[in-house]
């Protein structure tokens, strides 16, 4: 079964080479050195709709055509912006769903790619609405769906990303790290290696539908999802996907905070000038988490999409510092008195930068509540300050970790 799927991964990959270029595997300076091994990049991120879901749809789509000729999708993001693609390339008729609230930045590129042969519709403030309608305009016009990922032929298309890396490394690598969501990149480049090397599978914490899947046998429903990283955010691993992925030992599949991923999203932004979307660095973030096992070794990072909106980059920024210690959010209870504002601002060091001031006095006579947020070079000075803040009388809460109240108040 292996070498019959290798066969036909391989002359997927070679069908594609008129349509666009294979994508870079380039080896990282940066975090060679840092983890003692040749970590390799496998580019997704500088695809014509950087992602490797162009792939899968252009796969699953030359098999049915000319018989096939009007395509359906639902999706918010890469997926969407793959199939336009194509359908474009084809000369076909492609209607994608999209939700209401998707950003208007994704709608246009999604209308960019695909141009002329392509109509969105937007239907549905969830994904689920937006799916179910997809699904039933399929049955009435008789079209063809394109999964994400649940299908043999978009996992086919997909795998096409290890023919390449196995013919650009000259090689198979020793070990791959790579992010999951639905399975479909994730299946089809397990089935392609299969056991020649090392796989470390990577999954956002608020979505570990695949960790689930292992633990229970059989695909489960993991909902509600984190949906920050949107690229992986899965609430269900795919039935086929699973499929060739049951074999996959739990001790390699990982979960990432998604903090702390933004941590390499800016890293990689002001270090290396590569923009990466959070499913896209999952798995340089991985690293960490493996080194002890890849030191000395060939490591290849799919660095899966790079479909970044920089309207996010303040909220990368926060909670890339959230995650490494450098910004707190604290509600502090100040006496209502003469110098009380002077006394708290001795408190703090000369590092520590005011960063958010809200007054908050509702009822209270004597007493009112601030919220603040204080960014500074290092972690351990907030240790310090507290300190100083407790000695000086003042009491305070820290909210920095309260998901509930960061969504209202932070």
């Amino acid at each position: 079964m292996t070498e019959n799927f290798q066969a036909m991964a391989t002359l997927a990959a070679a069908k594609m080479r008129p349509v666009f270029p294979e994508t870079p595997l380039m080896r990282n300076a940066l975090l060679s050195d840092r983890f003692g091994a040749d970590v390799y990049l496998k580019r997704e991120d500088l695809s014509p709709v950087r992602s490797y879901k162009l792939r899968g749809a252009f796969n699953a789509m030359r098999k049915v055509i000319p018989e096939k000729s009007l395509f359906v999708c639902a999706s918010a993001g890469n997926h969407a912006q793959g199939v336009a693609f194509m359908c474009r390339h084809f000369g076909v008729r492609g209607v994608i769903f999209m939700p209401v609230t998707t950003p208007e930045q994704k709608i246009l590129k999604t209308r960019m790619f695909g141009g002329d042969q392509v109509e969105i519709r937007l239907v549905g403030d969830y994904f689920d609405a937006t799916l179910h309608a997809a699904q039933d305009f399929c049955q009435h016009e008789g079209a063809h769906f394109l999964s994400p990922f649940d299908d043999e032929d978009v996992i086919e298309g997909q795998a096409s990303v290890a023919v390449e890396i196995e013919q650009q490394l000259g090689r198979v690598p020793d070990h791959i790290i790579l992010p999951v969501g639905g399975g479909g990149l994730s299946a089809g480049i397990f089935s392609y290696f299969d056991r020649e090397c090392g796989y470390t599978f990577v999954e956002p914490e608020g979505a570990k539908s695949l960790a689930a899947a292992l633990v229970e046998g059989q695909p489960v429903d993991v909902s509600p999802v984190n949906t920050f990283v949107d690229g992986a955010s899965v609430a269900q691993i795919g039935a086929r996907t699973f499929a060739r992925l049951k074999a996959v030992a739990q001790e390699d599949v990982i979960a990432l905070d998604e903090d702390r991923i933004c941590s390499t999203i800016v890293e990689m932004l002001n270090v290396e000038g590569i923009v990466l979307e959070p499913a896209g660095a999952m798995a340089l973030e991985a690293l960490g988490e493996v080194a002890d096992k890849v030191k000395g070794k060939t490591v290849v990072c799919i660095a899966s999409g790079g479909n970044f909106d920089f309207e996010r980059l303040p909220e990368v920024k926060e909670r890339a510092q959230r995650y490494a210690g450098l910004k707190k959010y604290f509600i502090l209870r100040l006496p209502q008195r003469p110098g009380a504002l002077r006394d708290f601002l001795d408190t703090l060091g000369p590092n520590d930068n005011i960063t958010r001031f809200e007054y908050m006095k509702k009822s209270a006579r004597n007493f009112g509540s601030v919220l603040i947020g204080i960014e500074t070079d290092a972690p351990q000075n907030f240790g310090t300050m507290f300190q100083r803040i407790e000695a000086a009388g003042f009491a305070y809460t820290d909210i920095t970790n309260d998901e509930t109240l960061a969504q209202f108040v932070i």
